[in-house]
């Protein structure tokens, strides 16, 4: 394991790069992810809201169909009068999709067994040959605790996948166990207790690939630097399975870092296309420092020839899909998947710049809260687009 520490040298996402973003008429050319449209915004489960999503996956990256059916981890809360509250109460919840169309499977997880006082996002693995699927996630906070604190930890459980009779339920799950723990040496440990979402600290959102190239299974993260020099200490951290059964992790340097430039890299995920690894994040403009340059929110991502880098931007800036102007918190949360196909979740749509989102009532009357219409990337080496030509709506 020393060897794959000294392979990594830490990439850097850097203000340079971000000075280059520029948009035209409140649009990023190829960069810009369609306008979302009131009839897109159909609800889908009555009284019930849904953010961050991703699929059920094979070892090699690729999406698990059931006769079409794909089956997707959905953070869910209760419809709350603030749906920014949504993140204090969240729950994954099992749903399953196919050619847009959604059917509800329920919490995906007991709630006895929930180490955390809520489930944030994280990734999940099927193995055809067993019929179990693992799923990696956030605990946030701790069970029982009497205030909600933002404390984070990953954590890892198994369950048989169970397709009977046109139900599909997961069962069995095993008792969870915590999968990469904060070191406070290269990852803030966190264990907030006050916070405000966007400026907290992370050690969330694992998210599991196998390198074609060395066989390897790693956990990416969202983290903090423990040694960073600003507030503004955001980065992507990685992990390495000991050994095959993928129940013990080793804790490696980070793979990319923003010191200075950005607070949290969300979500980070690989996709391996061409020999090449793309490495994708989101985040917002509200969590770059404020002595910097900023980007829109949007997806960005970088690539390298090799898992542990050295990761140079897509587009040269990092910005591969942004909320036009016009709109800049329509969508957020993106997830690529192995065939290119981005899924995220409607934020605060058709809402222009500066509108009054510190407002409660006007949050509940603006929030989607549902599966965003998906649209498809073109990539051809360290350049990255929206493919206008596929788009859903």
């Amino acid at each position: 394991m020393q060897q794959a520490k000294s392979q990594i040298k830490t990439s850097h996402w850097l203000a340079s790069h971000v000075a280059q973003i520029g948009s035209v008429d409140g649009v990023y050319g190829d960069q810009t992810i369609p306008l979302v449209t009131t009839s897109e915004i159909a609800p889908i489960l009555a009284g019930i809201d849904l953010w961050d999503l991703w699929p059920l996956q094979s070892a090699d990256g690729s999406t698990v169909r059931f006769d079409g059916w794909a089956l997707w981890f959905v953070l869910s809360s209760p419809t709350l009068p603030d749906p920014e509250s949504r993140h204090g109460v969240a729950r994954i919840r099992l749903m399953s999709e196919r050619m847009g169309q959604w059917r509800d499977h329920g919490n995906a997880l007991p709630l006895a067994q929930n180490p955390g006082s809520r489930e944030w996002a994280g990734s999940s693995l099927f193995d055809p040959e067993s019929g179990l699927v693992t799923l990696f996630y956030t605990a946030a906070g701790h069970v029982g605790e009497a205030k909600t604190t933002y404390a984070q930890r990953l954590f890892q459980t198994t369950g048989r996948l169970i397709l009977a009779n046109n139900a599909l339920y997961i069962t069995d799950w095993s008792t969870p166990h915590e999968s990469l723990i904060a070191d406070g040496h290269d990852y803030v440990v966190v264990n907030q207790t006050e916070g405000i979402p966007g400026f907290i600290k992370g050690f969330r959102d694992p998210a599991h690939v196998r390198d074609a190239k060395d066989g390897q299974t790693y956990l990416l993260f969202t983290g903090s630097l423990a040694q960073g020099a600003s507030e503004w200490n955001g980065c992507i951290g990685i992990g390495r399975a000991v050994d095959a059964t993928l129940s013990q992790w080793a804790l490696l340097p980070p793979l990319l870092g923003a010191d200075g430039l950005n607070n949290e890299q969300e979500r980070p995920h690989i996709i391996q296309r061409d020999g090449l690894y793309y490495l994708f994040w989101s985040t917002q403009r509200k969590v770059f420092a404020a002595d910097a340059p900023s980007g829109p929110n949007g997806l960005y991502g970088m690539v390298a020839s090799e898992i542990f880098g050295p990761y140079a931007p897509l587009n040269d800036t990092g910005l591969v899909a942004a909320n036009p102007d016009t709109a800049p918190y329509q969508t957020y949360s993106w997830w690529v998947t192995d065939d290119l196909e981005v899924a995220g979740f409607v934020d605060y749509p058709q809402v222009a710049s500066g509108a009054a989102v510190d407002d409660i009532a006007w949050r509940r009357a603006h929030f989607g809260g549902v599966p965003a219409p998906r649209f498809r990337l073109k990539l051809d080496g360290a350049r990255a687009w929206v493919d206008s030509s596929d788009v859903e709506g």
